[in-house]
């Protein structure tokens, strides 16, 4: 049976001892079951701060915003979005390299968003000045608040992922779904092909995570699903709010399920480019001598 890795020791500095100081408040007035409740929401949404303050500007611009103020509401969310960014890294909320994946998931997410716009896959019916053929440049903010989140959900949960699959398969497969969202506009699509791939390769790996002290696990794919159907309430609100359509959906209609298996898909082409940039990070050798019997993170990479 598969065990965890010791929780790791290098996360640091304020961010650190502010969550475990939440931590900490929690378990001193709750029973324990309610507290690791607690604490797990809270740092649920800790790790998805980016992406909820996002939203909530989205929100927020759709309640107040008049089509004669002279800045355009596109163009406050791509300033928005810029600002949380650059105030997460001074306030060291997020780290530097959690900066380069999201940059790296910024500029393959805005690379999908000018052929999808250009395909028909979706629209974006506002105007604003800091749009490039048809495309907001706030959208690739999205999808680096994807990207945001599982940098540091990997780190405010201290993940640890074992077994982990052959590092050049997951490449592989993040490769496949990414060019499949392109190229199924011309060949056929083989998003079922993927769905089947990303079940067997990642059929082993568990998440192992710490609420507390006591390390939990669930299975990579279902904590994909978990996320992708955040993602698509996320979706919902977006569409609701106007600040983007889909063809032939009317703004009180749902948006497809089916945009959840495309996100499902996304999400591991998300993951793979965090371990590009990470690596180390993920699946770092705890710092301290390991028990005999705990699978040590990251000797499948090496194997």
């Amino acid at each position: 049976m598969s065990r965890p890795p010791a929780p790791p020791r290098h996360l640091d500095g304020g961010t650190r001892r502010l969550e475990r100081g939440m931590g900490d408040w929690a378990r001193r007035r709750l029973p324990g079951w309610l507290a690791d409740l607690v604490m797990f929401t809270l740092k649920q949404g800790w790790a998805a701060l980016f992406g909820g303050l996002l939203l909530v500007a989205i929100l927020a611009t759709k309640a107040v915003w008049q089509p004669s103020w002279a800045l355009a509401r596109y163009d406050f969310l791509v300033l928005f979005a810029l600002s949380t960014q650059v105030l997460f890294l001074w306030a060291r909320l997020e780290t530097w390299e959690e900066a380069k994946v999201i940059a790296l998931f910024h500029l393959t997410g805005t690379a999908m968003e000018f052929f999808k716009v250009q395909a028909g896959s979706w629209s974006y019916p506002e105007a604003g000045v800091l749009k490039i053929m048809g495309v907001p440049l706030f959208s690739g903010f999205m999808y680096a608040s994807i990207g945001s989140y599982i940098a540091r959900v990997a780190r405010i949960f201290e993940m640890r992922f074992a077994p982990y699959p052959p590092f050049w398969m997951t490449v592989l497969l993040a490769c496949a779904i990414y060019v499949n969202f392109f190229a199924h506009h011309f060949l056929p699509d083989i998003r079922l092909v993927l769905f089947a791939a990303t079940l067997i390769l990642y059929a082993r790996t568990r998440v192992w995570f710490y609420v507390g002290t006591r390390p939990l696990w669930m299975p990579l794919p279902l904590t994909a699903f978990l996320v992708a159907l955040m993602v698509w309430v996320a979706e919902n609100i977006g569409t609701v709010t106007g600040t983007w359509a889909y063809p032939g959906q009317h703004w009180t209609q749902m948006v497809s399920f089916s945009k959840m298996g495309s996100w499902y898909l996304l999400l591991f082409v998300a993951f793979v480019t965090v371990t590009l940039v990470m690596r180390d990070f993920l699946y770092r050798e705890p710092q301290h001598p390991p028990r005999r019997d705990l699978p040590h993170a990251g000797e499948e990479l090496r194997a």
